[in-house]
């Protein structure tokens, strides 16, 4: 895959101004090798995170495409001294499907098909030396199927494989797999949708001990929805008790059609699950609100926040970032959700495009950031203006940007041009208030010629003032650089 973030502004806070940037310095710097991938799905980047921060911030492993039949997986300590390397052959009909670690092991997931059937295989690394273990098959189905799917927990503790049954195209059960650390089976178990009518949209998300949520978009696209599967498995003759909490957020309004045009659900390091859903017309497609709803579980108490309608204000705010006139929402999607350490969760979602056809560059355009505080109430929000341009052949995988939370602040890295310098640039928000820093260039020089896939896969923090990026440092120099960034206070 290939991935280029173009020419952008300078950031346009909303309401509430502008930090004073820090310093940065570039520390240290290494080799580094890297193939560009050819991405088969325009709309979806299977492994979009290629680089896993240690959990002690001792180091991070990578997993790198080596060559069109081999990756390499690699461990490198805090000073960018390379630990181990490690190839793993890929062979014909197989593609990376998953990148996780846990405290013992490095996880890569393949899926293999062939004419007949269909797998997700595990292989795994020791964290220690590198050295392959045993690889296991964690689930199977025939080549007609669709695509079964894996999910990691936080933490790689645990791992989910799961298949779909189908009926007409629609989804009518789920038939999973849970593993743990050692890729041990802990339980079969089977989630069934056979009441939940025609148009439904089923995912799983996994906890550190196993439990499983599977999160709805139900009653014809007006309804969020979770169900909580506990870790452990029925007992003979017992089925364990399944939580439900489930509120509609579309509907008729005003005599209009409300649905949902898009969601999100995460589940946060509180064990607190957040779904958020952006509204829209159905009748004219345009967005008209943002939903917001938290799911505890553990109180079995659901909290609806107050909506945050995409009014005419909102909109002059809009236009006034952009320097363009905004008369309706559209190509807004939903990107990320943050919980900081004060409970203040930051919405982030993105605007992107198509220019008309399936050979026209993709673009990427505002960042929308939404804060609330930890009673949920909407506290404020900013628009940051840019302009990123994939290729075609990127698509919506070959835009974005990445972000991380440290305290009550949320640290967001973006490849920009700013005053004709193309490089990585950082700002801080502030989530109690939403002030965010003016971009804070990081010194890594980074040629915008050529494919950029590297950038935004491989960047990662090993803590609030340690970023790790990828760069080739200008247009005439053919290798890659790994970069270790300390940021001064």
């Amino acid at each position: 895959m290939r991935f280029l973030f173009g020419i952008t502004t300078l950031a346009v806070c909303g309401l509430l101004g502008v930090a004073h940037p820090g310093q940065a310095q570039k520390t240290k710097s290494a080799p580094f090798s890297y193939v560009p991938e050819e991405g088969e799905d325009r709309y979806n980047q299977r492994v979009p995170q290629k680089t896993l921060a240690l959990a002690d911030g001792s180091g991070f492993v990578i997993l790198a495409h080596q060559s069109g039949s081999a990756y390499a997986v690699e461990r490198y300590d805090a000073n960018l001294k390379k630990q181990w390397s490690t190839t793993m052959p890929v062979a014909p009909g197989e593609t990376v499907e998953a990148f996780g670690r846990n405290a013992e092991q490095v996880w890569v997931v393949l899926h293999h098909a062939d004419e007949s059937t269909q797998n997700l295989t595990v292989q795994p690394f020791g964290l220690a030396g590198g050295q392959k273990g045993a690889p296991v098959i964690v689930v199977t189905a025939p080549a007609q199927d669709r695509r079964p799917v894996v999910r990691l927990s936080p933490d790689g503790n645990r791992l989910l494989a799961y298949r779909y049954q189908t009926r007409e195209a629609q989804v009518r059960t789920l038939e999973g797999t849970l593993y743990d650390q050692k890729l041990s089976k802990i339980l079969d178990r089977t989630y069934d949708f056979r009441d939940q009518g025609d148009f439904f949209s089923p995912n799983i998300l996994l906890a550190n001990d196993g439990t499983q949520y599977v999160t709805l978009l139900g009653d014809g696209m007006k309804k969020l929805t979770v169900r909580r599967y506990p870790a452990t498995a029925d007992r003979i003759g017992v089925a364990t008790a399944i939580q439900v909490m489930g509120v509609p957020v579309g509907g008729t309004f005003g005599g209009q059609p409300i649905t949902i045009r898009d969601a999100k659900f995460t589940l946060q390091p509180d064990g607190q699950l957040y779904g958020a859903a952006l509204c829209a017309n159905d009748r004219t497609g345009q967005l008209s609100s943002l939903k917001l709803v938290r799911f505890d579980f553990a109180e079995s108490k659901l909290k609806l926040a107050d909506e945050l309608p995409f009014a005419p204000a909102f909109l002059a705010e809009i236009s006034k970032a952009t320097g363009t006139e905004v008369k309706a929402l559209t190509d807004i999607y939903l990107a990320d959700m943050l919980l900081t350490e004060g409970k203040n969760l930051v919405i982030i979602a993105e605007r992107h495009f198509e220019e008309g056809g399936p050979e026209l560059p993709v673009h990427a355009r505002e960042l929308y950031l939404f804060g609330y505080s930890p009673f949920l109430t909407p506290t404020w929000h900013t628009i940051i203006a840019k302009d990123q341009v994939a290729p075609a052949i990127d698509s919506y995988t070959g835009i974005g940007y990445r972000a991380a939370v440290f305290g009550e602040e949320v640290e967001l890295v973006t490849l920009e041009t700013i005053e004709g310098k193309s490089d990585l640039y950082l700002r801080k928000i502030q989530t109690p208030t939403g002030v965010i820093s003016a971009p804070q260039r990081l010194k890594l020089n980074v040629a915008n010629d050529q494919q950029l896939a590297y950038v935004k896969d491989f960047t990662t923090w090993l803590g609030p003032k340690t970023i790790i990026g990828i760069s080739r440092p200008n247009k005439k120099s053919a290798a890659l650089q790994l970069n270790e960034v300390k940021l001064k206070q």
